[in-house]
């Protein structure tokens, strides 16, 4: 995938709200880091609610489309996760935006955005949201942050992840693609899904029940999404807990992916935890017997 220009200190930086709105306090912790290393364009309508939404679907579409367009900008930070950026995705100018790429970055909601820029051959970061950066972040989770929008790597100079569990033994390698599960399986059932053949397929979730994950994971399945996965990596499936049948989401990951035939790796430092590196989706990787997962 094209990357687009890597960031130097000094750049600017549009911060949108795509998805729900966001406690204050943390949208102007996260804007203070940021602003100590780039140049910040923020809307003064950021701010706005419209329910469960940060402002209706025209304010947050006409925001993207201004930042994607925006020749100043070299990068596009997300505020929030939560939900709404698929109500809009269909009114973003994807075709400037590969014509001019530049990075988008978040997760949760935000995999909608990305499974759009991967669709139209462009990386992107799957990172913290301002507001998680501004959330009490790791010196560890800041320096993979910059690492990707700087350097187009993960984790500063390891440029990789050790110590995974491995579900699944081999070796692969491909393009990075995914995000959270359940923006995946929805993409998947709104026809904007394309996983390109032989990527390694990046999932998290948080808060779903074991049987929901089955559930997406066996409707991936049966679309034929993860059959084209050429290795799965599973980050952090946060507040996932057991019902009373006491089936681990561990268990429903192991089941669900055995038949695919390809490496499989479980517990990677990205997801609604604490500890959530950046990562560049659409970066080439290789994932090992050993559960390690080396970057470039």
């Amino acid at each position: 995938m094209k990357l687009p220009p890597l960031l130097s200190p000094g750049d600017l930086v549009a911060v949108v709200a795509p998805s729900s709105p966001f406690p204050r306090d943390e949208m102007l912790r996260g804007l203070a880091w940021l602003r100590a290393r780039y140049r910040l364009r923020v809307r003064s309508d950021v701010f706005a609610r419209d329910g469960y939404l940060a402002g209706d679907d025209a304010r947050r579409a006409r925001e993207l489309a201004h930042a994607m367009r925006d020749p100043e900008v070299r990068a596009i930070v997300c505020a929030r996760g939560g939900y709404g950026a698929m109500r809009v995705v269909r009114d973003l100018p994807w075709d400037e935006f590969a014509a001019r790429p530049k990075w988008i970055v978040g997760f949760s909601d935000v995999t909608a955005l990305h499974a759009l820029a991967w669709r139209a051959g462009v990386a992107s970061v799957h990172g913290p949201n301002v507001t998680g950066l501004g959330r009490d972040a790791s010196a560890q989770v800041r320096a993979a942050f910059l690492a990707a929008l700087e350097g187009g790597g993960v984790g500063g100079a390891a440029r990789g992840w050790r110590g995974l569990r491995v579900i699944r033994g081999g070796e692969a390698s491909g393009p990075m693609v995914g995000g959270n599960l359940a923006l995946v399986h929805a993409m998947a059932a709104a026809g904007l899904l394309v996983v390109p053949e032989g990527a390694v397929l990046a999932l998290e979730d948080v808060g779903e029940a074991p049987y929901r994950v089955d559930r997406m994971l066996t409707s991936l399945l049966l679309g034929g999404h993860l059959g084209r996965a050429a290795a799965v990596v599973f980050g952090e499936f946060e507040r996932c807990a057991p019902g009373t049948d006491g089936r681990m989401v561990e268990e429903v990951i192991a089941e669900r992916t055995g038949a695919l035939g390809v490496p499989v790796l479980a517990g990677a430092p990205f997801g609604h935890g604490v500890h959530n590196e950046a990562f560049v989706l659409g970066a080439r990787v290789q994932v090992r017997a050993s559960g390690e997962v080396a970057f470039g």
